[in-house]
């Protein structure tokens, strides 16, 4: 949205109150700024979604290369491993997928459809706007035979410029009568709107953590070596790899 307030055609007699256009201009630029947070959060919500399948997309793929690895087929204890990691990469997947079905239902659907009611909103204030130069127009021609000597050809026409104004003066105070209206409530909807949604966000994202921590907690059973903690496994590997650069294939020249 943009609000661009027409200048032109301005009567002299005031036709609108400053208050009232005003008010007009302030309940119309917090529904300028909805749209575009609407939009942007949508957009976020799509790629939030996206990434977090990606991600589990490539641990899929990762557990499974590992899996394919030859190591596995020299040593069992690898396999064992590598296949309990596995099992859990695609039951996160498993659940990733549930999640994002979930926002996608829930969250990013109703964002998408809020944002389709704004075409019409935007299209409801253009014709206000356009009204309203048709009656500021209407007013100035009907001012300006007021202002001309009260012939009869002049009455004629002033005659006639008074009732070509009212029906026009009627639509556009029907029409901004209803905005002022409307866009109140429309704005205050959006809490009751919105709020489901993120509850739903937020009970998705709790059921999936809830799972990943189940998922990796017995994965951490599965392949801990009892005993050890993360210091040792540490020095362990960096024992490994000085033997590895031991070896003269790699030794630097």
């Amino acid at each position: 949205m943009s609000w661009i307030p027409f200048k032109n055609n301005n009567p002299k007699k005031q036709i609108i109150s400053k208050t009232v256009e005003r008010d007009f201009e302030r309940e119309y630029e917090k529904l300028q700024k909805i749209e575009d947070q609407t939009k942007k959060l949508h957009k976020d919500m799509k790629k939030s979604t996206e990434a977090d399948t990606a991600m589990s997309k490539a641990a899929v793929k990762i557990s499974s290369d590992l899996l394919s690895n030859p190591l596995c087929e020299q040593d069992p204890q690898f396999l064992k491993s590598m296949t309990a990691l596995d099992t859990a990469m695609r039951r996160m997947d498993a659940f990733n997928q549930e999640k994002v079905n979930q926002i996608q239902k829930t969250v990013i659907e109703p964002l998408k459809k809020f944002s389709s009611v704004f075409p019409s909103l935007n299209m409801a204030v253009k014709r206000r706007e356009q009204t309203l130069q048709d009656y500021k127009r209407l007013q100035s021609k009907v001012e300006k035979y007021e202002e001309k000597e009260k012939t009869g050809p002049t009455m004629v026409k002033l005659h006639q410029a008074r009732e070509e104004l009212r029906p026009v003066r009627e639509d556009f105070e029907a029409k901004n009568k209803q905005l002022l209206e409307e866009m109140p409530k429309f704005y205050h909807s959006r809490i009751d709107y919105f709020q489901p949604s993120f509850e739903a966000l937020i009970r998705a994202q709790v059921a999936y953590f809830t799972e990943m921590h189940k998922i990796f907690g017995e994965l951490t059973e599965q392949i801990d070596q009892p005993g050890l903690t993360d210091e040792q496994r540490e020095r362990d590997n960096e024992a490994r790899l000085s033997e590895l650069k031991a070896l003269s294939i790699v030794a630097d020249d």
